[in-house]
């Protein structure tokens, strides 16, 4: 760093104030990992259509990397790109599972991009997918820190870094600064989480909605549920949910639900968790946060009726679900993503 002027013509981000997130590759990254940082970072976007993050994939040194499926992709971009991110994402890799049933030895890869990790400035958010968490206990950016992986490398995970505080049973956790996801799918969980956490509930569902996911599955759903897949000769319950987001301005109830089906609640609860994964319950207060959010964010209605809209019944329902949810109250939340200094 011996050249201010010539560093600023070799950044690797745009310089145009965006949040800059750099995705970290080790040799055999998992590309859907790597593919999917990009994708939904990529399309968030203000009400006006400006791109509010500038994504780079960057390694060690600049240069051809491995993927697990056996396709090369060329790095442009050296470790001065982890200098100058906001965030930092460290998939997963192939390797990472080669010795999954037995302790590791020393890890020629991982070592000096742990190095590389714990050199970050405080300010920096770090975040892993998959087995990327290896990596930040590695740094020892975990140690006393809750963290998950994936559920095939949990044992292993428990024995080398016996002072993390390892969870299974969730899809990611955030502990501030530092954020880890489990199998490759539940990075998308994480990294919406953060653009929900950066920019609010609307963002975050629009990019959603585009990449055609759920915009909101807990962090702290179970990661791994042994359960047989729902028969696919059986009804689904859209039809009730779909009632239910229609109707989310009064009171719903599980007999509602399981008429939109024709079937008895009992049968509806237990086809709903087998293809939902929550109980109708939970998915339902879910839906109510969802609604309140938005209508926080992109409305100028009281927080009363914004309550009603969203079918809480009263405030004080919806102070206390938000605050469960989100740890704020509604006129924090209106005047942390209004972007407008309105409260």
């Amino acid at each position: 760093m011996d050249n201010m002027c010539e560093d600023r013509a070799m950044s690797a981000f745009a310089g145009d104030g965006r949040h800059r997130v750099a995705v970290l590759v080790r040799d055999e990254v998992l590309s859907f990992e790597l593919a999917l940082v990009h994708r939904l970072f990529g399309q968030a976007r203000t009400p006006a259509g400006a791109r509010l993050y500038d994504v780079v994939t960057c390694a060690l040194a600049p240069g051809p990397i491995r993927t697990d499926a056996d396709f090369p992709i060329t790095v442009a971009h050296g470790g001065q790109a982890l200098d100058e991110a906001d965030t930092v994402v460290v998939p997963g890799s192939r390797a990472d599972f080669a010795t999954s049933d037995a302790e590791p030895g020393p890890d020629a890869v991982d070592a000096p991009v742990a190095a590389a990790l714990r050199r970050l400035g405080a300010g920096t958010r770090i975040a892993s997918i998959c087995t990327g968490s290896f990596v930040l206990a590695e740094a020892g950016l975990l140690t006393g820190r809750r963290a998950t992986t994936h559920w095939r490398s949990a044992e292993r995970f428990r024995r080398r870094f016996p002072d993390v505080t390892f969870d299974l049973d969730v899809l990611y956790t955030d502990d501030g600064r530092i954020l880890t996801s489990a199998g490759a799918a539940s990075g998308i969980d994480l990294c919406l989480h953060m653009i929900r956490t950066d920019h609010g509930a609307a963002v975050a569902n629009d990019v959603a909605r585009g990449t055609v996911v759920p915009p909101h599955r807990a962090g702290g759903q179970a990661q791994y549920v042994q359960r047989p897949v729902p028969d696919q000769r059986v009804s689904s319950t859209s039809r009730a949910r779909e009632w239910a987001l229609a109707n989310l301005h009064r009171p719903v109830s599980l007999r509602d639900l399981a008429a939109q089906e024709a079937t008895s609640t009992r049968t509806f609860t237990r086809r709903f968790r087998e293809e939902i994964g929550t109980s109708p319950g939970q998915w339902l207060t879910r839906q109510r946060v969802e609604r309140a959010c938005a209508l926080l964010e992109r409305s100028d209605l009281p927080v009363d009726e914004v309550a009603a809209a969203a079918g809480f019944g009263s405030t004080a329902s919806m102070r206390a679900h938000l605050h469960a949810e989100l740890g704020i109250s509604p006129s924090t939340y209106r005047a942390t993503f209004r972007g407008d200094g309105s409260g």
